[in-house]
């Protein structure tokens, strides 16, 4: 079997915007492009921005709809926390460290962009709890909205 690419399409009220907070901000490479639509490589998997006339209203909290990309070397994911403060992206919610002491801690971060779409970026300390450490009942904030 050959190589396999996740594909996400997600809603965005205006392409220009977008492909500022993507390709500009987040560094996304941009493939093709029409009117109603474009293609971005995000680290290796593509998204497409879709652009929709319905409003789209901010969610309250992380839950129940966000994207994103977890890191397995900590270093890219500190790369990536810089770029978006150097670039001037909006924090959703800031750096921080999920669940500390135990086999889920994890860092993560909230980004939003300019369609209010919210990114989780994460670094899991043990990489067996991506998608292990089946014992644990434990996924995501329970304080958060759902």
């Amino acid at each position: 079997m050959g190589s396999v690419i996740f594909h996400l399409a997600f809603p965005v009220h205006d392409l220009e915007e977008a492909k500022k907070f993507y390709v500009d901000g987040l560094g996304c490479m941009l493939g093709r492009r029409s009117p109603h639509a474009m293609l971005l490589e995000f680290k290796d998997h593509q998204i497409v921005a879709q652009l929709t006339t319905e409003p789209l209203p901010r969610q309250k909290g992380i839950y129940p709809r966000h994207f994103g990309l977890v890191f397995t070397d900590e270093e890219d994911w500190k790369a990536l926390v810089d770029r978006a403060r150097t670039r001037g992206l909006t924090f959703y919610q800031q750096p921080r460290r999920r669940f500390p002491g135990t086999r889920l801690e994890h860092q993560t971060f909230f980004l939003e962009d300019p369609s209010h779409n919210l990114l989780e970026f994460k670094h899991y300390t043990h990489e067996t709890a991506i998608f292990g450490e089946h014992d644990a009942s434990v996924i995501g904030d329970e304080h958060e909205n759902r």
